[in-house]
């Protein structure tokens, strides 16, 4: 059997610039998903750790130091986090990153919302035990990228449903979490130049540009319209009506 990795990536070109995802079979019977990069390609599970790895038999590195910082807890004593640990957990955030970006290529946006929410709980993890308290910086300095792709996700859920309103609730939220990230950071310079809220911020502009008219906004317009036609009558009706339906919403 040839080892030759070209014979697998000949029909599947890497093109730069484009995200190529795909979800295949994998021998075990389970279904996988393969990540296409320049060098070749990256495999992964579609559940538990993205390579399939149980560190310390647990489902992450990330499960272990939870399990250990709990134990600690119970004695009253402090876990603390080295560098070579907070390192290990970096490059274990990784394989979620790649894993999290395919899935959103593939429109899986639970499984984004998940691995995203995983990363931003091994941040906070990070944040708390690291040691000295400097070694946090290395991967919290990835919370906006993050809490961005979670909002994409949460608001693409709404917008497959045509829940316009809901879809422009969701990114205004996550633009308030970057936010209130940059105030903690107590780096504002650093918000205002932060692609990810440069990003949502002209995103929920055109979600609201795309959201149909309610019933009462479309009568408001019939009724500036009857107005500048000079057609009274009809802009007096359409007054009435608006009247009656705020009266009902109250």
């Amino acid at each position: 059997m040839s080892l030759d990795l070209n014979d697998l990536l000949r029909d599947w070109p890497h093109e730069p610039g484009m995200i190529k995802v795909r979800k295949i079979l994998g021998s075990d019977g389970k279904e996988k998903i393969q990540l296409r990069i320049d060098l070749g390609l990256i495999q992964m599970e579609t559940s538990g750790r993205p390579d399939g790895q149980e560190p310390h038999d647990c489902e992450s590195l990330l499960e272990y130091h939870q399990q250990r910082a709990k134990r600690n807890e119970k004695k009253g004593e402090k876990y603390a986090l080295d560098a070579e640990e907070v390192g290990e957990l970096q490059q274990e955030g990784i394989q979620y990153y790649h894993r999290y970006i395919s899935l959103f290529q593939l429109s899986d946006y639970v499984g984004v919302i998940r691995d995203t929410q995983r990363n931003i709980d091994m941040f906070n993890f990070v944040s708390e035990h690291a040691q000295p308290e400097e070694l946090a910086q290395s991967v919290e300095q990835f919370t906006p990228y993050v809490l961005m792709m979670q909002t994409r996700a949460k608001a693409s859920i709404e917008l497959e449903r045509e829940e316009f309103a809901t879809a422009v609730k969701k990114i205004e939220e996550g633009i308030e979490q970057i936010r209130a990230f940059y105030e903690g950071m107590e780096n504002p310079e650093a918000g205002a130049n932060s692609p990810e809220l440069g990003f949502l911020t002209e995103w929920v502009e055109e979600v609201r540009a795309k959201q149909p008219l309610t019933k009462l906004e479309k009568m408001r317009r019939e009724m500036d319209k009857a107005i500048a036609n000079e057609a009274y009558e009809r802009a007096a009706e359409l007054r009435d009506l608006i009247r009656q339906q705020q009266q009902n919403k109250k």
